[in-house]
């Protein structure tokens, strides 16, 4: 992908993973949008970088989904990367009859629903422009799954899914569309202090923009780079491994 010149909305951009991409892609000569739930968060990650744009916007939301994307045709139409990065983590139960859907359901529709639907909504304004790019952030729980994160994983495989045909669709479109796959990433998906045991943030932000210089299409990082090209018998041990420890 074109790393300067570009304007970049990230969803999901106002900590962890989508802060370090923002941060990246500002260096690099780019404006950049980022989206979020919680005004606080963006007005802290402004506060950080004060070249940013910010929107509130909870990808959850079909009517945000729209407002954002008729937001940014009219403000910021110059728009070519989109970044799908915004994502819930939460550790299920499902013997837990008694567990409320519709909490559990925000997870497939912020994870799976809103990048598919972004990605529709703003496909008009991307296609032709010069490169034009979507990124849709998976992790390398989409190829061996964690059973203590059963909807999350799936919605990972079913996003990676999506990024494999949107990429066969707009081949001829001048729309390119790159897949990143985090391992466990030291960020608070999910709660705060849970994923300390990941990898750092930064360093896995430089690796994943080494690899958008080098114009990789899927692109992982230590284990989850591991799984992308791992073969079934190999995902099934990592599979047993992860989910079978003491």
């Amino acid at each position: 992908m074109k790393l300067s010149g570009n304007t970049v909305l990230i969803t999901g951009g106002a900590s962890g993973i989508g802060l370090a991409f923002a941060e990246r892609f500002l260096k690099a000569g780019n404006e950049v949008i980022i989206c979020g739930r919680r005004e606080e968060k963006l007005n802290e990650a402004k506060a950080k970088f004060p070249e940013l744009h910010t929107r509130v916007c909870n990808v959850a939301s079909e009517a945000d989904r729209k407002a954002l994307a008729e937001w940014v045709k009219t403000v910021h139409p110059q728009v070519n990367v989109l970044v799908n990065n915004a994502g819930i983590q939460q550790q299920v139960n499902l013997l837990d009859g008694e567990a409320d859907w519709g909490h559990l359901k925000q997870e497939i529709t912020a994870n799976f629903e809103a990048p598919v639907h972004l990605s529709i909504l703003l496909l008009p304004l991307l296609t032709g422009k010069e490169g034009s790019t979507i990124i849709n952030v998976t992790s390398g729980l989409a190829f061996a799954p964690a059973a203590w994160v059963p909807i999350y994983s799936a919605t990972k495989a079913a996003l990676h899914s999506f990024t494999l045909t949107l990429r066969h669709q707009v081949a001829q479109q001048n729309v390119e569309v790159i897949e990143v796959a985090p391992p466990a990433v030291n960020t608070d998906l999910g709660g705060v202090g849970l994923h300390t045991f990941g990898a750092p943030v930064e360093d896995f932000a430089d690796a994943i923009f080494q690899g958008f210089e080098r114009g990789d299409q899927e692109i992982g990082y230590g284990q989850s780079e591991r799984s992308l090209r791992a073969s079934r018998d190999e995902l099934d041990t990592i599979f047993e491994r992860m989910n079978n420890r003491e």
